[in-house]
């Protein structure tokens, strides 16, 4: 059983998207059940697979923000390594049009002989807009951890990290699988992930009050593909079915709001909420970008960070308050310290 919580926006991958939506939610909310992933379909492309973006002030000094992207669920069992076909990228939006003004850009080298080695690159105005790999070189040659203990690569103001980690996500999937009847069971307590982990100052983010989303390009008989992108936890999974994750996840941010606003305001009306407040709800996730003032100690909505409760949060929001928690909380295996994601299992 899958436990993606977003899926990569390749056609033959349609069976990542069969976790049930709002749409499928009213009502008594009935859900469908997941569905088995192609086991091919794993083995090639899971590793493109956002499964969590955060971004939060790191503990202990204000001037700097910790930025990480989730990737290939459940390894090594289903991809052993980052794509080196890949761009997976931070995308940072610093005057509010939801298009890219700054982007962090991480590649990986050919994976051989257990060793796999990252490359960090930072673009700013139009570079940072395109669908390539410009950038100027902040990292180079950094190691990924496959192991227990996390190497991590130093740079002038910069820390990195990639490689094997706990998944740091707390839900009760199986619950929210079975007519929202939650358990307290936290279905990610004892998964993995692959964390890329990024340690910036503030003033490379490019603006005091910034919006991020990360994504994923993947170069496919030499096209360049956007298959996944995320931005604000949950929202693919909650308002979008099979057949419209696709699009979603191929979509720019700029885009989003003639694509998707309507639809997701309805679906928040059928969910019980006032017109207006869904609309209001609405416009809180559409466009899909994690809004940050890294000035700010606020938790989510201004950021996220690992123990922030988003899935209560989110379930009191959308459901008008009927459904305020799944009965799990954040995970004790945090880091104190860079890159905060805890040991693997």
């Amino acid at each position: 059983m899958s436990s993606h919580r977003e899926a990569p926006a390749i056609s033959n991958l349609s069976a990542f998207s069969s976790v049930p939506t709002l749409a499928q939610m009213g009502g008594l909310f009935a859900l469908d059940a997941l569905e088995e992933v192609n086991p091919a379909v794993q083995e090639w492309h899971v590793n493109l697979n956002i499964t969590d973006f955060y971004v939060f002030q790191k503990p202990g000094d204000a001037s700097k923000t910790i930025l990480i992207m989730n990737v290939n669920p459940m390894p090594p069992r289903l991809a052993a390594a980052f794509d080196p076909d890949a761009i997976y990228e931070f995308r940072i939006d610093t005057n509010g049009d939801a298009v890219a003004d700054v982007a962090f850009r991480v590649t990986f080298s050919v994976y051989q002989n257990g060793q796999q080695a990252a490359t960090v690159r930072r673009a700013t105005g139009q570079q940072a807009a395109n669908n390539d790999n410009s950038g100027e070189i902040i990292i180079a040659n950094a190691p990924v951890s496959f192991g227990e203990q996390p190497q991590v690569t130093h740079s002038g103001a910069y820390a990195f990290f990639a490689g094997l980690r706990s998944d740091p996500f707390f839900f009760d999937l199986m619950g929210f699988c079975n007519n929202l009847k939650f358990t307290g069971t936290d279905y990610f307590l004892d998964k993995d992930v692959f964390g890329i982990v990024l340690e910036v100052p503030d003033s490379a983010l490019g603006g005091q009050k910034v919006g991020l989303w990360s994504r994923v390009l993947w170069t496919h008989d030499g096209e360049v593909m956007q298959v996944a992108r995320l931005g604000l936890p949950l929202v693919n999974i909650l308002f979008n079915n099979a057949a419209e994750k696709d699009q979603f996840n191929r979509s720019e941010p700029a885009q989003q709001a003639a694509l998707f606003l309507n639809k997701v305001t309805a679906q928040l009306e059928s969910m019980g909420n006032t017109a207006n407040n869904a609309r209001e709800i609405a416009r809180m996730f559409i466009p899909d970008i994690l809004h940050y003032d890294p000035s700010s100690t606020r938790s989510f909505f201004n950021g996220r960070r690992l123990n922030d409760d988003v899935v209560d949060t989110i379930l009191g929001l959308v459901t008008a308050g009927r459904v305020t928690t799944d009965m799990v909380g954040p995970h004790t295996d945090y880091l104190p310290a860079f890159p905060y994601l805890g040991q693997p299992h």
